[in-house]
């Protein structure tokens, strides 16, 4: 039965009593971190649910399928204008069509500069900066998910698409090329030849290689990305830099100063072509991406960890 109390809200005593006794049983049990019994912030967020995010996002399948796409417009291209299959001597594009290996490398040598460097920037720069966008961030870091596990999972998914965006292009470009072009040798600009076998292997290096060359303008992008609440001025200042890199590299003037650009050694790949592969370039290289990777890496763990989370 209800009663009423001098306020006019009426309350049931026996629910009260119950009610009562029940929070009267509760213990939280608290960890010595502070954190409740039970919680494990090893389990929050594992890496498949966010590939699984990102690979819904519409710009993840624009950007995969237009990899997908861009060896067919390049043989398109070739059929419309005028080339010689049989060619031997030329610059990357004069013997795209001597070997499906040749358009692999025209592919790669035509998408380097830009093409790859802007779907790098793109995974990296856009991963914490989307969430700040949609004020999505500070209600993930209260689920709540520890900020260097987050910045790591994110770091790790970004990593792994784009990885798999820097294999699938030059993948797809070798069936296309295989297709159109046959399983000829690999030509080089300097006239040397070896086998199918020999120039996919190369091509694999070369790969790699570009990927850890990357790895300097995703670092890049991930420290504006957490600087920035933007997720286009994250992407577009890691481009611009690239893009700003590349032209000074041009600048004769500038001497032995521009081999400490970022980008300088973005070509070095082009060695694994010739028979006797010169590595000094990619071992240059390789430790000016990785150094520079791991600074600019560093600096947003440190800016993240500090950072006043408000969107």
């Amino acid at each position: 039965m209800s009663q009423g109390n001098g306020h006019g809200v009426h309350t049931d005593p026996a629910a009260i009593s119950d009610l009562t006794d029940a929070a009267a049983a509760e213990h939280p049990r608290v960890a010595p971190d502070g954190s409740k019994v039970g919680y494990r912030a090893g389990r929050t967020l594992p890496i498949r649910v966010e590939l699984v995010r990102q690979l819904r996002r519409r710009r993840t399948q624009l950007v995969l399928g237009f990899l997908v796409l861009l060896p067919f417009i390049l043989v398109v291209s070739f059929e419309i204008g005028q080339s010689q299959p049989n060619r031997r001597t030329g610059g990357f594009v004069d013997l795209a069509t001597a070997s499906g290996i040749n358009f692999v490398v025209l592919t790669l040598f035509v998408s380097g500069s830009f093409l790859l460097p802007m779907i790098v920037a793109l995974f990296f720069g856009d991963t914490i900066a989307s969430e700040a966008s949609w004020s999505s961030l500070k209600y993930l870091l209260a689920a709540p998910i520890p900020r260097h596990r987050l910045l790591r999972r994110k770091t790790v998914a970004s990593g792994l698409l784009s990885l798999f965006a820097l294999v699938l292009l030059p993948a797809v470009a070798l069936a296309v090329g295989v297709l159109w072009y046959g399983a000829g040798e690999v030509v080089s600009p300097t006239g040397e030849a070896a086998s199918f076998a020999s120039g996919v292997t190369g091509v694999a290096l070369a790969v790699g290689y570009i990927s850890i060359h990357l790895f300097w303008l995703a670092g890049l992008a991930l420290f504006l990305s957490v600087s920035t609440d933007a997720p286009l001025g994250a992407v577009g200042g890691a481009v611009l830099a690239s893009i700003l890199s590349q032209i000074l590299d041009q600048i004769t003037a500038l001497g032995d100063l521009r081999e400490y650009l970022p980008t300088h050694y973005a070509l070095a790949w082009v060695d694994l072509l010739s028979t006797e592969i010169d590595w000094s370039q990619m071992a240059t290289g390789a430790f000016s991406a990785l150094a520079y990777g791991a600074f600019f890496t560093l600096l947003a763990a440190r800016k993240f960890a500090r950072k006043d989370i408000t969107s």
